[in-house]
């Protein structure tokens, strides 16, 4: 990877972390309500469990941005952490926190049995 290319997923990666600190410390605020009627409790409680969903999708991610940037760190950024093979550019642009090549990551999503939630689908290694 080029240095110039390493610039701007560093700064992807930047804004990124911005981005979910930002969110997280909206979600601070969660709290448990009781409802009156039951169609409110039961409103009250959808929202809830979407809130847990998002901050729990928003720290796993937190985690990986971070991770990234530490492989920038490094030097190991742009390398699957699995084969050691190059990830490609194009995917790195879409996803700059992806750890693993297409061929790793297929594989490790065909072994979980789906992809993971809020998974980014995958780039065709062509481009």
């Amino acid at each position: 990877m080029t240095r110039p290319d390493l610039s701007i997923c560093e700064g992807m990666l930047e804004a990124e972390l911005d981005l979910l600190d930002r969110r997280l410390r909206q979600h601070e605020g969660i709290t448990v309500e009781r409802a009156p009627e039951a169609i409110d409790a039961g409103q009250l409680a959808a929202e809830r469990d979407l809130a847990i969903s998002n901050l729990e999708r928003d720290t796993a991610l937190l985690g990986d941005v971070r991770a990234a940037l530490e492989r920038i760190a490094d030097g190991s950024y742009g390398l699957c952490q699995n084969c050691g093979k190059e990830i490609r550019r194009a995917r790195l642009f879409a996803v700059p926190w992806a750890a693993y090549c297409i061929d790793c990551q297929e594989t490790t999503e065909s072994e979980m049995g789906s992809e993971p939630k809020g998974a980014i689908p995958l780039l065709d290694e062509a481009a």
